[in-house]
């Protein structure tokens, strides 16, 4: 039977060029890190297509991440191999491509954050997972400069053999968070208490079980958290607006 995967710490480093990227996420996979916890960011990946072309900041922040076959298509390279890859519009960086967990955090528990005040922004979303506010501002800046945050969740036993493997690829201001990236649910939801305190704490009793419903759908057809999680929260933005607490809780009305 093979060894069950356990992640447990989550690395980050800032790379300069794209075709770093590549690199990386081949030798990351190479290690035995699955492509769901690998997350990449970036503004400048190069594509035929003009990403800012076909996106708005409002398109973005209500439907979230556009994914599968569109960016797939668009990259052609290791960063097509990840889970969820779209594009999510953030203040102070802008149109951004997200692949991975990362992905699932700014278009889920944190979109209230992101979509609503001024001030919000990367900082405030890397900080509630835990990275200290002067590493999270660097990440920040460095991404609005056109660089690349990797970040790979990995056992804590093997920590230092990442933190060197990000080094030698290029890495820079490389940092760990000792915790992971909250899922929704440990496979399929059974019930609200299945559901991650991040995604509840966001969600009416309403919203939640619109939430679950639609998780489970995707989930049994596709055996795949990420994309139902991405699925689940599309269903609560067509339905449901939030409210001043940055809850989803206000059923909107039909046409």
């Amino acid at each position: 039977m093979a060894e069950v995967y356990k992640a447990e710490r989550t690395i980050s480093a800032v790379f300069k060029e794209q075709k770093q990227i590549d690199d990386v996420i081949r030798r990351l996979l190479d290690r035995g890190v699955p492509r769901d916890h690998i997350s990449v960011m970036g503004r400048n990946f190069q594509s035929e297509t003009r990403i800012a072309g076909f996106i708005s900041k409002k398109d973005v922040i209500l439907g979230g991440l556009r994914t599968g076959a569109v960016f797939g298509s668009l990259f052609g390279s290791f960063l097509s191999l990840l889970t969820g890859v779209g594009v999510l519009f953030i203040p102070f960086v802008g149109p951004i491509v997200a692949a991975g967990p990362i992905g699932a955090v700014l278009l889920g528990a944190a979109s209230g954050a992101i979509a609503g005040s001024a001030g919000a922004g990367l900082v405030s979303v890397l900080t509630t997972l835990g990275m200290p506010e002067d590493k999270a501002a660097i990440y920040q800046t460095r991404l609005q400069a056109g660089e690349f945050l990797v970040m790979a969740e990995v056992p804590s036993d093997r920590t230092g053999e990442f933190q060197l493997l990000l080094e030698s690829a290029g890495g820079e201001e490389i940092h760990t968070i000792e915790k992971t990236f909250a899922r929704p649910c440990p496979g399929q939801c059974n019930s609200p208490e299945d559901l991650s305190p991040e995604v509840r704490a966001h969600l009416s009793d309403e919203a939640q079980r619109t939430f679950i419903e639609r998780y489970n759908t995707v989930f049994n057809e596709k055996n795949d958290e990420f994309t139902a999680e991405q699925a689940a929260w599309e269903s609560v933005h067509q339905q449901y607006d939030e409210d001043e607490n940055g809850v989803w809780s206000k059923a909107k009305v039909k046409a």
